[in-house]
């Protein structure tokens, strides 16, 4: 006896295509079918139309496209429903700050001559931006400090890592 399990899903997506504008012009709609986790079809508002990936949804994505009053309440749904629910969640989300868990470290020790390395790690903050700056004697150092970029965690929070080279004093 075999025991056949069938999935039908309907996965409604709203997301920002080029970072995160407040005015919520970059947004974009997907509406995906799939049947047993493969995607059969889907409509892009960005694309205009429903397309579809395997021969049945090919066939359905024919028959919706002839459909103008569906495509167009598609196309709709980046107005009625991602930019509606964004601006209903932001308020709730943009204003918050999240201090950053710091951590400075020793990566080398100087010898003689050679420079030793500090290492300074900002992690889950949020937002994204955050200045990482070394100083020394009440000044800000800015030579042999190199940084890397804010860094997304996949979590809504990010990291930024900063190294100073600089010979000690004795």
């Amino acid at each position: 006896m075999f025991l056949l399990k069938l999935i039908l899903t309907s996965v409604l997506t709203a997301f920002f295509r080029q970072g995160n504008k407040s005015d919520y012009t970059d947004m974009e709609f997907i509406d995906s079918y799939s049947f047993n986790k493969d995607v059969d079809l889907q409509f892009n508002s960005t694309v205009g139309k429903f397309v579809g990936f395997t021969d049945l949804g090919k066939k359905q994505a024919e028959y919706a496209n002839k459909n103008q009053a569906f495509i167009q309440q598609e196309k709709a749904f980046v107005d009625t429903f991602c930019k509606h629910n964004a601006q209903v969640l932001d308020s709730r989300v943009r204003d918050k700050a999240i201090e950053p868990t710091v951590i400075v470290k020793s990566v080398k020790q100087g010898e003689g001559r050679h420079p030793a390395l500090l290492l300074c790690s900002a992690y889950d903050f949020y937002p994204e931006k955050i200045k990482v700056s070394w100083t020394r004697d009440g000044a800000e150092m800015t030579s042999d400090v190199t940084a890397t970029m804010e860094m997304a965690d996949g979590d809504w929070f990010y990291q930024i890592h900063s190294e100073l080279e600089y010979t000690p004093k004795s």
